[in-house]
């Protein structure tokens, strides 16, 4: 089976970048942020604050957590329910950030990420796919941008869905991710020494996605 790991900071555009080469590779695109984000939902949900380590761990045991895959894209269940978008905002970012820094978190989720793996062909974008979820992936893409071009990136998404915020709070706030994801103790966010830096500040979306399959295809030869 044929496997893709891309990596990189908030805002790179890595699930735009999956999404588009799970199309055109017939591939399944597993968005592992999205379950470091509802697991940070669920916390937050329950009043836990995100520097709480001890009460997040506690509150693992009560997480059931579930994928499914539609013509949308990636769905997570929650104990049942779907999240759709309430894991899109940035107070759940601030909360995926602080919870996929605890090791116990990482654990939880890491098997249900690497099964995934097991059973097809995947796409996997996140922090750690190449160096840590699937370190024997064929190809490996470390996406990244400069500072203010990710955050012009996400506030154009928040806006989009209503969300009220200014470019100097989000970038701000990719400034702080980038700090805890690349400083954390446990799979920090750098690029595993096989994978392909992108650097897309200076690309629109449909010429970093043709990047990649150029990428791709010559490691495929």
């Amino acid at each position: 089976m044929f496997s893709i790991a891309i990596d990189g900071p908030a805002g790179a555009g890595k699930s735009y970048l999956a999404d588009k080469l799970a199309e055109h590779y017939h591939l399944i695109h597993v968005d592992t942020g999205a379950l470091y984000r509802t697991v940070g939902l669920y916390v937050s949900k329950k009043g836990i604050a995100k520097e709480d380590t001890d009460h997040i761990v506690a509150s693992l045991p009560e997480i059931t957590l579930s994928l499914s895959f539609t013509e949308g894209g990636q769905q997570v269940i929650l104990n049942g329910e779907t999240v759709g978008d309430k894991i899109r905002t940035p107070e759940i970012a601030a909360y995926a950030s602080a919870v996929s820094a605890i090791p116990e978190v990482r654990t939880f989720l890491l098997e249900t990420q690497r099964q995934l793996a097991r059973e097809q062909g995947v796409i996997m974008d996140g922090r750690d796919i190449g160096t840590v979820i699937l370190p024997d992936a064929d190809v490996k893409i470390f996406l990244v941008a400069d500072n203010r071009a990710r955050a012009k990136r996400r506030l154009a998404e928040f806006l989009a869905k209503g969300i009220d915020t200014t470019l100097e709070e989000v970038l701000a706030d990719v400034e702080k991710r980038d700090h805890n994801d690349s400083t954390r103790k446990t799979a920090p966010l750098k690029p595993a020494e096989d994978a392909i830096l992108l650097d897309n500040s200076e690309l629109s979306a449909d010429e970093t996605v043709a990047a990649a399959i150029a990428i791709i295809e010559e490691k495929r030869k």
